[in-house]
């Protein structure tokens, strides 16, 4: 009797078969409910009126709050991953170039915050940036403040800022990491036996050649401060809401599912653009500096 194998095509999609049920079931199937959800109308007594119409897009639209916040969320995300880039090189250094017990350490601090609820972390620095916390108490020991006016970033843009590069400044640092640990030392060397400043070679060679590193942990922060929802709604209340906040309000407080559903598309396609101009703009930076001027 002959022994019958399967073919390798047919191996890989029986393999490849219980990932792709589960995203089809837990990813693709509610994404798609909730673009056609959209698209339908909720009367003012609350009932659903299934069919294909534009109003809750034109009322985001139309709407200066719904702008405002999109502009806000935008600029904080943005904000977020600008910061997470600057302090995140000389941390990725440390994990890439330093020492066994200082790379294991800043790793450590790094992924601590991972390891904490969300609610107990933003609560954490609700304590922190409240005006009876540590950084009030820090500003009016220096004389910066006086203690009948002490500071307060709760409550702020600051706030959640601060709170969102805490949390997020791994997913830079690590793909960073990996980036600078792959660039051979000898060419660093070779531009500073050129003649190169240290600052000169890390514009000119290690920030070229970490760009891979950066190109995921750009998008990578931006779309999670853009789409977080705890830390903006505790830090930031309903001072300073992002699109996440204003989402849970439709479809948990007022019931106006369509409406979510719609600023909840919004939120989406926002991030996909931003993201899709990071790369685009980080891959021709790489080409330009790889291929040089012709």
């Amino acid at each position: 009797m002959t022994r019958r194998t399967l073919s390798p095509a047919l191996l890989g999609w029986l393999l490849a078969a219980p990932a792709v049920l589960f995203l089809l079931g837990g990813f693709v199937l509610p994404a798609a409910q909730t673009l056609f959800l959209g698209f339908n109308a909720k009367t003012e007594a609350g009932v659903m009126q299934y069919g294909l119409t534009l109003d809750n897009y034109r009322r985001a639209f139309a709407n200066d709050l719904y702008w405002r916040v999109l502009l806000r969320t935008v600029r904080l995300a943005a904000s977020a991953a600008f910061v997470a880039m600057i302090v995140g090189y000389p941390l990725a250094w440390a994990v890439a170039r330093g020492q066994a017990w200082l790379s294991r350490t800043v790793t450590l601090v790094l992924v601590a915050p991972l390891l904490v609820n969300v609610v107990v972390r933003s609560y954490g620095w609700s304590a922190i940036l409240s005006r009876s916390g540590l950084i009030a108490w820090a500003a009016i020991g220096l004389g910066v403040a006086s203690a009948d006016e002490p500071p307060a970033l709760l409550y702020t843009e600051w706030a959640v800022l601060i709170a969102s590069v805490h949390v997020f400044l791994p997913f830079m640092v690590l793909p960073l990491a990996g980036a600078l640990s792959r660039i051979p030392p000898a060419v660093e060397q070779a531009a500073m036996v050129a003649g190169a400043s240290p600052f000169r070679v890390f514009l000119r060679v290690t920030l070229p050649l970490s760009l891979p590193g950066l190109a995921v942990g750009l998008p990578l922060v931006f779309s999670l401060t853009a789409a977080a929802y705890v830390t903006p709604q505790i830090l930031g209340g309903n001072f300073s809401p992002l699109l996440g906040t204003l989402i849970e309000q439709q479809v948990l407080t007022l019931h106006d599912w369509p409406f979510g559903a719609a600023l909840s598309t919004l939120l989406v396609v926002m991030v996909l653009l931003v993201n899709l101009l990071f790369i685009g703009v980080l891959a021709r930076r790489l080409r330009g500096w790889t291929t040089g001027p012709a």
